[in-house]
């Protein structure tokens, strides 16, 4: 494995506080399509990865993800744009659906940490969207209802230090 590779593996954390820069697209089209790259059951590629950059929508959506919660806090730590991974039909089962779109999540946050950008995954996605306000915003984006929601990422430049990370735990890794 090169020597880029693990150090990305090894150090990527999740950044809970961003600045509010934009990301150049050149930027963000090279995670996206680091995200499109990742492994899928068959190679089906059936997760939708939907890119909210515009405050009014990025705003709807922190909404939508904090009424979840039983917050009226931001659930995506003032990131510009979030990543939402959905998940379609064209998975054999939803169980490898939800597996697809995690790989295609873990690809993501990798390729924005080599990209010189925090993420954050962040959870509720499928409740999001389960609700009728989901549905709608869906709707009203001009995307298919079948897709359900798995996965989020916040993204953006990180505007604290580099989480270090919490030791590894004990017995992580069994060989027998």
């Amino acid at each position: 494995m090169k020597k880029e590779a693990m150090e990305v593996l090894l150090n990527r954390r999740a950044i809970r506080k961003f600045k509010p820069d934009a990301i150049p697209a050149d930027v963000l089209d090279a995670v996206l399509e680091a995200g499109t790259f990742a492994p899928t059951g068959s190679g089906r590629q059936s997760p939708v990865i939907l890119v909210v950059q515009d405050e009014e929508k990025v705003n709807k959506v922190k909404k939508l993800n904090a009424k979840v919660m039983g917050t009226d806090r931001d659930p995506y730590y003032g990131a510009p744009v979030i990543l939402l991974v959905l998940a379609t039909e064209r998975a054999v089962n939803e169980e490898i659906a939800i597996l697809d779109s995690a790989s295609v999540t873990v690809n993501l946050l990798n390729a924005a940490y080599a990209m010189g950008l925090g993420s954050c995954w962040i959870h509720r996605c499928k409740e999001m969207f389960a609700m009728e306000e989901g549905k709608q915003l869906l709707k009203e984006w001009g995307i298919e209802e079948n897709l359900r929601g798995v996965c989020s990422i916040a993204l953006g430049y990180a505007d604290c230090e580099q989480p270090t990370p919490i030791p590894r735990k004990e017995n992580y890794i069994i060989k027998v």
